[in-house]
Order: structure tokens, then C-alpha cells, then sequence
């Protein structure tokens, strides 16, 4: 995204796209920003999504935030996953690839998701405003478990990108007393950090190569104070999770992208983690960009969701 300044072309801030979203026509933020495949695409590319019952429902809350929920009926593992989509916490919605092409893979693999919607970063609206939404989709899920064909034990929780670090916020608030634990945590190549780490020296080789990228690293600050609002909550450690304690949470899924530069975030999560002795798993996705689930018929984003059933279906075992 570039804009004209003085006669010159320059890179858009973070802040720009932020106005963007703020005041332009929702059509042409439609066109600049193109949803990708749709249920109908999905499934004739995948006919095994065909066998998914997709159901609206409205979760709890301040007036109740709107949720997919994905199942098949009669089919289930005894697992159930609530999911949060990306969008730097200031764009994104259910109708993605990344909150619907995962919901509906899932369900079709007997894994029930429950696909949850959140307020945007925008308009003066900061944390912990989405933290809350997803806590109430989190404890309409536990209370409603038969709605997702599992028990309240079975229910893992995650999240990809921005969706991640509020899935990340939400068990710790959780763990200090918010509602019951998730059976574990999915983290998809997201943010827990206000300040991204030292990449390795091969992450930044892989990161510098890369052409095309709207969000880079250096947008890093930006996003993290507009979801915040103030310099004092980047501290909060249920806004970013990687500050405060750590110990005490379920087991703990973190899978990167390969070239991005989100994934110094969540190798230095899972380090933390496994030093204050939480099972973690961490890996990464080769070959793979930020957003590869919002990619649906790349092998990067097929195999992410196989690692993702495999993780969810071994829970249970």
C-alpha cells in the first residue's frame, strides 16, 4: 500500500491503514481487500467440507459477538477447538480462509470449531475490549460444550496471528482464575511480544528476502499501541503474553511460518514456556509466509492444518 506525499510515492505507516479502515467506503475496502476462496470454492476444491454443517450463533457478551460454528454431525473425536482469526487486530472477519477454510477442515475431521468474531482495534475501541469478546465466546463454548460435541475438558483454545495472541491472553487470564483452562493452546504464527525479538540469523536472512510484504517487521510498534492504546498496557501481561509469569498453562502448540518475522515471537514464547515447565511443542512451517492458513490450496497451509489435526485427534487419544 503506498500513498502520494509531496509528489513522491512512500511506503503507507501503519497509521495510514489504520485511517483507511476508519473512513473509507466499506466497498472499496472490499476491494482493496479481496476475502479469497468462499465456502462454495472451498468445497469444489475439497468436497469433503461438503459435509459440514455451518450454523451462526452469537455468543455472550456485550451484545453478543457473532460466531460460526462448524460441525459434522454424528462425527467427532471428543475434541473441539475455539478459534481466533488475524488481521493485526484491526481487520479480518469469519468469512477468511484463516477463521473459515480451518473451521471447516477441522469439522470435517470429526474436530468441532467454534469460529469466534472480536472488535477491531478501530474507532477508539483498544485492549482489553478484544481479550473480553473472545473470553465470552471461550466461556459460551464451555457452557454450551454439547453444541460442539464435547465435553468442557475436550475444548482446546487457539488462535492465528493477532487471533493467537488473544488466545495466548485469554489462558492466562483463564489460569488466574477467569473460567475453566482449555484442554491445550494452538498458537499460529503469532504475536506475544509489543517488541518482536532478535530474529535468528537465519530468520532475518529469510525475512529480508522477502518482496511484497505490507506488514513488516518495523510495523511491529505501531500495531502493538494501536491494540493497546497506551504505552503503560503494553506491559500488561495478558495484552502481550510473553510478559509476566508464564507457568502454570495447559499444553501449548506453537507453529511459525518459515520467512516471518512473527516467528521470533513465538520461538522465544516457547522457550519461555518450556524453561517454566509447560509442555510446549513448537515448529514451523516450511517454506511457508505470515497468514499461510488465509492461503488455502498451497501444500504450506494443507500441511498446517494436518499438524493442526494431529495435535487436536493425539489430545484425545
Amino acid at each position: 500500500m503506498t500513498t502520494e506525499a509531496g509528489g513522491e510515492r512512500r511506503r503507507a505507516s501503519f497509521a495510514d491503514f489504520v485511517r483507511f479502515l476508519e473512513t473509507a467506503d466499506p466497498e472499496l475496502i472490499a476491494t482493496r481487500m479481496p476475502q479469497g476462496p468462499d465456502t462454495a470454492a472451498l468445497t469444489a476444491h475439497y468436497p469433503e467440507l461438503a459435509r459440514v454443517e455451518v450454523r451462526e450463533v452469537n455468543v455472550d457478551g456485550a451484545g453478543g459477538m457473532p460466531a460460526r460454528l462448524y460441525r459434522e454431525a454424528g462425527r467427532a473425536t471428543g475434541s473441539a477447538l475455539v478459534w481466533a482469526h488475524g488481521g493485526g487486530f484491526v481487520t479480518g472477519d469469519l468469512a477468511m480462509p484463516e477463521a473459515n477454510w480451518v473451521g471447516l477442515t477441522l469439522a470435517s475431521r470429526g474436530i468441532p470449531v467454534l469460529s469466534v468474531e472480536y472488535r477491531k482495534c478501530l474507532g477508539g475501541i483498544h485492549f482489553p475490549t478484544p481479550s473480553d469478546d473472545l473470553l465470552d465466546a471461550w466461556l459460551w463454548a464451555v457452557k454450551n460444550a454439547g453444541e460442539l460435541q464435547a465435553e468442557p475438558t475436550g475444548i482446546h483454545l487457539g488462535g492465528a496471528s493477532a487471533g493467537g495472541n488473544l488466545a495466548a491472553g485469554v489462558t492466562k487470564r483463564l489460569r488466574d482464575g477467569a473460567g475453566p483452562l482449555p484442554a491445550s493452546l494452538l498458537l499460529l504464527y503469532s504475536v506475544l511480544h509489543p517488541r518482536l525479538p532478535e530474529p535468528s540469523a537465519d530468520l532475518r536472512a529469510k525475512t529480508e528476502a522477502l518482496t511484497g510484504e505490507f506488514l513488516t517487521a518495523d510495523m511491529a510498534p505501531e500495531i502493538s499501541l494501536n491494540f493497546t492504546g497506551t504505552e503503560a498496557a503494553l506491559t500488561d501481561p495478558y495484552a502481550f503474553p510473553a510478559g509476566g509469569d508464564v507457568a502454570g498453562q495447559p499444553p501449548v502448540y506453537v507453529l511459525n511460518s518459515d520467512a516471518d518475522s512473527l516467528r521470533s515471537s513465538g520461538e522465544a514464547y516457547a522457550a519461555q514456556l518450556a524453561t517454566a515447565s509447560v509442555p510446549v511443542r513448537v515448529e514451523f512451517e516450511p517454506g511457508s509466509r505470515h497468514g499461510h492458513l488465509n492461503e488455502p490450496f498451497t501444500a504450506a497451509g494443507e500441511r498446517s492444518l494436518d499438524r493442526m489435526t494431529a495435535w487436536l485427534t493425539a489430545a484425545r487419544a
